[in-house]
């Protein structure tokens, strides 16, 4: 199979295993919008957020350099298993005596009461994750998709029980994912038969070196990435502004604002989870600047058109997604959601040209790029938020996730030169930001020019998406 028919034949099993589960996911949202209001929506999104600054931390970037080595064909498949998983034990004990210690720091305040939860969340989650990695490196797509989908229907289950049955909340929320990410490990563990790759003769202290060198460079990295999202949390719970209304149940509504943009995400990440296995296996082959350019030009136009897609239905489905039937205030999360659809697009992108500094090493250019994110995040966090509130940590987030994107864009290429056009992103983003305004500001027959400018948006993406599907079915 060449290696156009294997990235689509592979973002095709992803996706038929994701799509499902991660719509069922973003469903959820009604349910919690129902049954949980705005500040407790607030405290669970920054401790999912908390969670994943953490994890990455504990774990040495355990889902970077598991799925590089175990992919790559010169190193024992046992010993990076085995390593990986001494390494991610080592870890979970770490969780589990200093997370509970975070509470009394004031800026983690809200960990409070949820601390030993929040560290069998993080722990579970990185069984989880060491297990799914894994078989995606041992190129067991059907089995990684298949149990996404069997994770998913177990999170509902249990959310339904816990949160809509026996009303438990935000606690009900974490009891879900933790048995239902302790079930998922359990399936993998089990049916790909990694008791098999375990053994004490298998660790190798020379493997630990070499997976850090690769993967400490990218721990600050994925931290930086997570503390541009939270510092949106937390700014927006703990600044007081005489202008707007901030506290936790503006973060609530936020949290709820950027259900809609993780459809972005959700395609960004199907494909992403088939583009890292390429684009480590063609690193070496001779045509891989080729390779990426026709991947990156139609990646970019699905982007793009499924962003304008969204932009055209937001408000509809926002009404649908955002319960407000018990709480009022979710009917105004549509209003924010246009900005972050835009941002959700420059975080796909950025995650494809990140995937060039892994595949060939340069890690340490992909913790500068984030860091230059990072710190313009916080800095138009301090000064937007206080006067325009929510809306400010929306366009805080796409700012800096936009110089992200041209940073990377003109770095990443010095290490896998393609061609890129500058005009037509320019273009296509333009077009975004003008639909974002009209959904916030509704001018007379807005729903005609939101058609209009997706139609335009549509046809300025379709050639170039179309050239490399051609491709692909020439082939």
């Amino acid at each position: 199979m060449n290696k156009y028919k294997k990235l689509a034949f592979n973002t095709l099993i992803f996706g038929i295993g994701s799509f499902g589960s991660k719509i069922l996911v973003i469903l959820l949202t009604r349910l919690y919008t129902k049954d949980i209001d705005p500040g407790n929506m607030g405290i669970k999104s920054n401790l999912e957020t908390i969670a994943l600054l953490l994890q990455p931390i504990f774990t040495f970037a355990l889902q970077e350099y598991l799925i590089r080595f175990g992919i790559d064909k010169k190193y024992d498949k046992r010993a990076v298993f085995t390593t990986s998983a001494a390494m991610t034990i080592f870890g979970m004990a770490a969780v589990i005596l200093i997370v509970p210690g975070l509470r009394f720091i004031p800026i983690f305040s809200f960990i409070s009461g949820y601390s030993l939860m929040l560290a069998v969340y993080i722990c579970t989650s990185s069984l989880r994750m060491l297990c799914a990695q894994f078989v995606r490196a041992r190129d067991m797509v059907k089995l990684f998709s298949l149990d996404g989908i069997l994770a998913t229907l177990t999170l509902f289950i249990f959310n339904v029980i816990f949160i809509s049955g026996l009303k438990m909340g935000v606690k009900g929320f974490f009891l879900s994912v933790i048995l239902s990410d302790t079930l998922s490990a359990a399936f993998l563990f089990l049916t790909a038969n990694l008791k098999k790759f375990c053994g004490r003769r298998y660790f190798s202290i020379k493997l630990v070196f070499e997976m850090l060198r690769f993967s400490l460079p990218l721990v600050p990295t994925i931290v930086m990435w997570t503390v541009t999202s939270l510092s949106d949390r937390i700014f927006l719970s703990n600044m007081r502004s005489s202008r707007v209304e901030l506290g936790d149940a503006a973060t609530g509504l936020y949290d709820v604002a950027n259900k809609i943009p993780n459809l972005i995400s959700m395609v960004s990440t199907i494909f992403f989870q088939a583009w890292n296995i390429s684009a480590i296996a063609e690193n070496d082959s001779a045509d891989r600047s080729s390779f990426y350019e026709k991947v990156y030009s139609t990646y970019e136009a699905i982007l793009f058109i499924a962003a304008s897609g969204l932009m055209l239905l937001t408000k509809p489905i926002t009404s649908f997604l955002a319960n407000s039937e018990n709480y009022e205030a979710y009917s105004t999360v549509y209003l924010y959601t246009p900005v972050l659809i835009i941002a959700a697009i420059f975080t796909a992108l950025n995650q494809f040209l990140g995937g060039i500094y892994s595949a060939t090493k340069h890690t340490k250019n992909s913790f500068w790029t984030s860091l230059a994110a990072c710190s313009v995040n916080l800095i138009l966090n301090y000064v937007m938020i206080p006067v325009i509130g929510i809306q400010g940590a929306a366009i805080a987030t796409l700012l800096s996730y936009y110089l992200c994107f041209w940073a990377r864009i003109i770095d990443a290429r010095y290490y896998v030169p393609f061609k890129f056009n500058g005009t037509r992103s320019l273009v296509n983003t333009g077009l975004l930001v003008v639909m974002s305004l009209i959904v916030i500001k509704a001018p007379p027959v807005w729903g005609l020019w939101l058609f209009l400018i997706f139609a335009a948006v549509t046809l300025l993406n379709f050639k170039p998406m179309m050239a490399t599907v051609k491709k692909i079915a020439r082939r």
